[in-house]
């Protein structure tokens, strides 16, 4: 039985035994033959019905990129410039970059992103996005978990949840430069699940990822087959607590993530190790060219390296999107960072066969106002803004839905951030409604009690 199919309502410990294809065995001495072959939680399941996507690379935009000034063309708008606004203390305020047609699907985009532009017909754009909340923290938390309310799972710990790893050694779920401020933790923690579904994250939010380093990956002690039996004695020690206390799910956390950590020092720090890719293939991410992609081209780099060793989720993170002022002088400096790194990752994904099954997602928690009284920032807002996929069968070329004339909210073929969510399961064969975790006497699920998938966006 595929413990996703239904509502979880055995013991946790029951459950782990019938996850199946675990990581071997180990030595438990004085416990119970049917608890002698401990199996990981992180191993890798089936999925609901056929996936789309094996994998998914989230690209959090935090701040809130604006749609106007990037994807979401309005000639309107700028036709309107300096006329009054829905804020009687504001003005319309339109781009100030000129936005051209790509590819063979004729994809409007602006002139800040021209080296994305050649991937035009591998984008599907979703311009009519919208969330319930248009303050920083609660719309962030909103976009990794579907709550602003409550502390629930982060998207990426569903997905670890649903199809575990396809790496042994390697964590399900991985957060790359994490946001800390404004309740970053809870963005990224697997809340009631069980913990080992929580991201590891490398490196921190303001800081360089070429300075990230994972602590204790070897031992200064001993060699790993004296790690080896020290670690079985400590689990055997560990498995007869959790069997003694199994009402304690952080038990089973701390025993995954004992192992997790052993396995990951033989693999880890290859993953991490940029040093054998090509100069051509550092060049195409911008890595070396200055502090303007850098930083961001090196964490693209290490999503597709994890992406083609196992890892499940991956998600990057860039800052400085928060433009209520300077954006003629922000927004430029914002999109080159990532322009040329982000045509790199989907340009390296597609000449490897990666893109057929890795959905890569790039979005923010919310887009920006087309009024402002400063004339040169915008405003939040949650009510209308653009995020685009592309990968795993994504109709690439699309523009769906549509924000009004001057791109205040969303007026067809709204999408909703709990549609999104159902939508990025689907794509890898969970079904939203099905994928669900018994705790304090109900069953939770990513998306809560709403949610539609959006078929028309796949090809």
């Amino acid at each position: 039985m595929n413990p996703i199919a239904q509502p979880l309502r055995t013991p946790r410990r029951q459950w782990l035994q019938t996850l199946g294809g675990g990581f071997g065995s180990i030595a438990l001495a004085g416990l119970c033959a049917e608890e002698a072959a401990y199996q990981s939680p992180l191993a890798a399941r089936a999925s609901h019905y056929a996936a789309r996507a094996k994998r998914i690379i989230f690209m959090c935009m935090r701040g809130g990129p604006s749609h106007l000034e990037t994807f979401d063309y309005k000639p309107q708008l700028n036709a309107d410039n300096l006329k009054p606004g829905r804020n009687p203390k504001s003005k319309l305020f339109g781009s100030q970059w000129k936005f051209t047609q790509h590819g063979r699907s004729g994809l409007w985009m602006s002139s800040l992103f021209p080296n994305l532009a050649t991937q035009a017909d591998r984008l599907c754009m979703i311009h009519s996005m919208h969330t319930d909340n248009e303050n920083h923290p609660q719309a962030l938390e909103q976009l990794h978990t579907g709550s602003f309310q409550f502390i629930r799972p982060s998207l990426g710990s569903w997905v670890a949840y649903g199809l575990g790893t396809e790496n042994r050694n390697l964590p399900g779920f991985v957060a790359l430069n994490p946001l800390s401020a404004l309740g970053g933790s809870r963005y990224y923690s697997s809340a009631f699940l069980p913990a080992s579904f929580a991201a590891t994250r490398i490196g921190d939010s303001g800081k360089p990822i070429a300075r990230a380093k994972v602590g204790n990956l070897a031992s200064p002690r001993l060699a790993p087959e004296g790690q080896r039996r020290q670690l079985d004695l400590l689990q055997t020690m560990n498995q007869e607590t959790a069997r003694q206390q199994a009402h304690d799910g952080r038990l089973e956390g701390v025993i995954e993530s004992f192992e997790l950590a052993f396995r990951m020092q033989s693999e880890l720090p290859q993953v991490l190790d940029l040093s054998g890719e090509t100069q051509a293939t550092r060049e195409l991410y911008g890595i070396g060219e200055g502090l303007l992609t850098d930083d961001f081209g090196r964490q693209c780099l290490l999503a597709r390296r994890m992406a083609e060793a196992g890892v499940r989720f991956i998600e990057l993170t860039h800052e400085d999107w928060d433009h209520h002022g300077f954006v003629s002088t922000a927004m430029p400096k914002a999109c080159t960072q990532i322009d040329k790194p982000m045509t790199g990752l989907l340009t390296d994904l597609a000449r490897r066969g990666l893109l057929e099954d890795t959905l890569v997602v790039w979005s923010g928690e919310f887009g920006r106002t087309p009024d402002d009284p400063t004339q040169d920032g915008r405003g939040h807002n949650n009510k209308g803004f653009t995020l685009w996929l592309a990968g795993a069968g994504t109709r690439g070329g699309l523009a769906y839905g549509k924000t009004d004339e001057h791109g205040y909210e969303a007026v067809e073929n709204k999408v909703h951030l709990h549609d999104l969510h159902a939508t990025l399961l689907h794509c890898l064969g969970l079904d939203h409604e099905r994928l669900t975790y018994r705790h304090a006497g109900r069953d939770f699920r990513l998306t809560d009690v709403e949610g539609h998938v959006v078929r028309d966006i796949f090809a």
